[in-house]
């Protein structure tokens, strides 16, 4: 949170098409996912999701590359008309998640890549998935030893 309240409007990304304001509402629209507010299906094989979820129980990184099955069909238009806005939303739906995980630390929830998630899945996601992007717009830095190869 601290590093996305810092986040220039028109801070440019070290790769990929989303801009700042999109990048803050795609880490809140999958964050929705996971507490059931947002529903996605997965129309990947078993097989893949399996070896997705395996992913999810290392210490990788995302790869740079990798294209969002919730933007294939274009990335939605921006819901806040300011990026302090979107983080405050983010900050609310990161608590209701954390809440879930302690009502109901059984539940899962469908990703659209890797399928069914148990919450602690979904937390290792939500993990290498706000690195990523926080790397991707120079909020953080990493340890040479540790940078994602590209």
């Amino acid at each position: 949170v601290e590093a996305l309240s810092t986040l220039p409007f028109d801070r440019k990304p070290a790769w990929g098409g989303l801009s700042a304001a999109q990048m803050v509402e795609h880490l809140l629209s999958v964050f929705e996912l996971s507490t059931g507010k947002g529903t996605s299906g997965s129309s990947l094989p078993e097989e893949f999701q399996v070896k997705a979820r395996a992913f999810l129980q290392d210490n990788r990184p995302m790869p740079r590359g990798f294209e969002s099955p919730l933007h294939k069909d274009g990335v939605p238009p921006l819901r806040f008309e300011s990026i302090p806005t979107a983080v405050e939303a983010l900050c609310r739906e990161s608590q209701a998640f954390l809440d879930l995980c302690a009502a109901n630390p059984e539940a899962v929830r469908v990703h659209p890549a890797f399928g069914p998630c148990t919450l602690e899945e979904w937390s290792r996601m939500h993990f290498k998935h706000g690195v990523h992007h926080l790397l991707q717009f120079g909020l953080i830095e990493i340890e040479a030893a540790q940078a994602p190869r590209s």
